[in-house]
């Protein structure tokens, strides 16, 4: 089984189980993102299990040369001596040898693929681990703003909003009264034209009656003095 079906078979079983109970996307995302993680540190100890393995298949692998060329250098010594029954004998060995040198070969080849896709594996889960993170950057940041607009508008289908707007029309109410208490200390202060030419014409008929009261008390004083010049 591969690291994304294996990893694929983690994440549904958890994501199907809070996709049904409706969970906070956000929540699925980090969810998401920790099994990546978790998955890559596996795949990271495992492929670091293999390279350990196969420095130690490699120790072996040159143990059992080393061994099938003692062997094969017995075989001709015995073969110096005359001793072809101890010669077949190394052979044999030397055969059995050779035959675990190439088993352990083999053995490293599969490692080494399976190092190699782990390497692959591990550079694709990271890519897309990048990905998961941004995306899931991207989508707090769309939830605080989603958050703020509902708490907004939450505010305007409130009452502070209209609270706000009463007071400042009332402020602004106020400022108009002490506004026109100012301007009424104003009004009468300056004459006006027409207030000018009534006074003007008042005081000429105050002038007009009193100098006809001063006819009317010269007057009796005359005719008195008349009256003692022509007795």
């Amino acid at each position: 089984m591969g690291i994304f079906s294996r990893m694929g078979d983690i994440i549904n079983s958890n994501l199907n189980a809070m996709i049904d109970k409706a969970e906070d996307p956000e929540k699925i995302a980090r969810l998401i993102i920790q099994e990546m993680e978790d998955t890559l540190v596996e795949v990271r100890t495992d492929a670091a299990r293999n390279i350990a393995e196969r420095k130690e298949l490699s120790r072996k692998a040159e143990e059992y040369k080393a061994r099938a060329g003692d062997w094969e250098a017995k075989a001709e010594l015995a073969l110096t001596k005359d001793r072809e029954d101890l010669a077949r004998g190394a052979l044999s060995a030397k055969q059995q040898a050779q035959a675990m040198h190439d088993v352990v070969l083999k053995e490293i080849d599969i490692l080494d693929e399976a190092v190699a896709k782990a390497d692959a594996d591990l550079s694709k889960l990271q890519t897309k681990l990048d990905e998961a993170k941004a995306k899931h950057k991207a989508l707090m940041m769309r939830g605080q703003v989603a958050r703020g607009q509902i708490k907004v508008r939450t505010q305007l289908k409130g009452t502070k909003v209209e609270d706000a707007l009463a007071r400042y029309e009332r402020m602004e109410r106020k400022v108009d009264e002490l506004e026109a208490h100012v301007e009424a200390f104003d009004l009468g202060s300056g004459e006006s034209l027409e207030s000018q030419f009534a006074a003007l014409e008042a005081d000429e008929a105050v002038e007009s009656e009193l100098a006809a009261l001063k006819a009317k008390v010269k007057t009796p004083k005359a005719a008195n003095g008349s009256k003692k010049k022509a007795g």
